[in-house]
């Protein structure tokens, strides 16, 4: 099992984040609405997963394998796009959402039986952003001290 790890420190590492994290915000969901096996994969909300595991990602590989390596850029690359689409682009769609709710709400003539009320947090906040990178941060560099202890 530890040549397991250790062989697969790069695959694992990020993988317990942003586990952690889901588990995290599920745990935070469930203690401030009530417990729904649904909030498990919810997307949005404090912290971001997503921000959490390519922050993992970026440190793991900079810290195995150098910060001038071509997979370290490859990671800092994807890292960006990941980060970005979950403040900007996925929080437009949350905003859709909930403009084409209201304009369901608003309008007598429609049968909303036919229109699903659509999910108004999908995106995140700078401030679950943040959170996200310090979770990361934090497992991360916890995690490789310990395995670096077998």
């Amino acid at each position: 099992m530890i040549e397991f790890i250790l062989q697969y420190k790069l695959f694992i590492i990020p993988f317990i984040v942003i586990a952690c994290a889901q588990l995290m915000k599920f745990s935070r969901l469930s203690f401030k609405h009530g417990f729904q096996w649904d909030d498990l994969f919810d997307p949005g909300h404090f912290p971001s997963a997503h921000s959490a595991f390519v922050t993992s990602l970026i440190i793991t590989i900079g810290y195995y394998e150098g910060m001038t390596s071509g997979v370290f850029a490859i990671a800092a690359c994807f890292a960006f796009i990941t980060i970005y689409d979950a403040m900007r682009v996925r929080m437009h769609i949350g905003i859709q959402g909930k403009t084409l709710n209201k304009l369901v709400e608003a309008i007598p003539s429609i049968d909303q039986t036919k229109f699903p009320r659509l999910k108004e947090h999908i995106g995140h906040y700078a401030n679950e952003i943040i959170g996200g990178i310090l979770v990361g941060i934090i497992l991360t560099v916890f995690l490789i001290f310990i395995i670096s202890l077998l």
